[in-house]
């Protein structure tokens, strides 16, 4: 059985308005009492160990789940037997979109990291957003900011080689580390080379390659799954000068 913490009185600055994090989680930002209201919404913490399931695909959508530390990846499983990787996500990001439309969830999200979620009941996710003006608009954001992310994978995979594919990769890996307080030119991957080829649509052969390249080019350099971007505009030019000759 999955542990939930409760949130207490002594604990409330895990809940929203005292959240470090509201700012990733409802970009745009609310007004205090909105936000004060938020602590409604928080029901539960949940601590999820490495590699363990914060759900699976089939399971009832019930909630909605932000990432408070750590990360995750998604996946689905192929008819050949094969778990193809469909995102990752860290911390200040979403997790449960996917379960919205058929009331059930269609991927799994498997902890990247020893991680943790604050729990957000959908059902008082939607009544609370008809009370409180600006929260169905700033969750709307949060959904199209999903929809966006989703639509440039697809870019990603059907526009680029193989090498742009892992640039692009690398590139928004560090944004989002930024966007987090975090360095954009070092950071720990916390997924394998075999993941992100399953993201990336291409064989782990393929993507050690390119690190490869990439290290000998003096672009990156890496140490097992610590990455350090030397040269940032050289990786940027890479995408550019694909996109350019076309």
């Amino acid at each position: 059985m999955r542990a939930s913490v409760p949130i207490t009185v002594n604990g409330l600055k895990s809940a929203c308005s005292q959240c470090n994090l509201v700012e990733l989680c409802l970009p745009f930002g609310m007004s205090d009492s909105e936000l004060n209201r938020l602590d409604e919404l928080v029901g539960a913490r949940r601590k999820v160990k490495r590699q363990q399931s914060l759900y699976r695909a089939g399971d009832p959508f019930e909630a909605i789940y932000a990432i408070r530390a750590g990360s995750f990846k998604t996946d689905v499983l192929l008819e050949d037997g094969r778990d193809q990787v469909t995102g990752f996500q860290m911390t200040g990001e979403i997790l449960g979109l996917d379960g919205i439309s058929a009331e059930s969830h269609t991927c799994n999200a498997i902890a990247l990291e020893d991680s943790e979620v604050c729990v957000i009941a959908y059902d008082k996710l939607e009544q609370m957003s008809h009370e409180v003006e600006g929260l169905q608009l700033q969750f709307h954001k949060v959904m199209s900011r999903e929809i966006v992310r989703d639509h440039g994978v697809m870019m990603l995979l059907g526009s680029m080689r193989a090498e742009e594919r892992l640039a692009a990769f690398l590139l928004n890996m560090s944004q989002r580390f930024n966007a987090r307080g975090f360095s954009a030119q070092e950071f720990h991957l916390r997924m394998t080379r075999e993941e992100i080829g399953s993201y990336l649509g291409l064989k782990l052969e393929t993507v050690s390659r390119a690190f490869s390249r990439f290290q000998d080019e003096g672009l990156i350099s890496v140490q097992q799954k610590h990455v350090q971007l030397l040269d940032p505009t050289g990786l940027k030019r890479l995408i550019q000068h694909q996109h350019g000759a076309r």
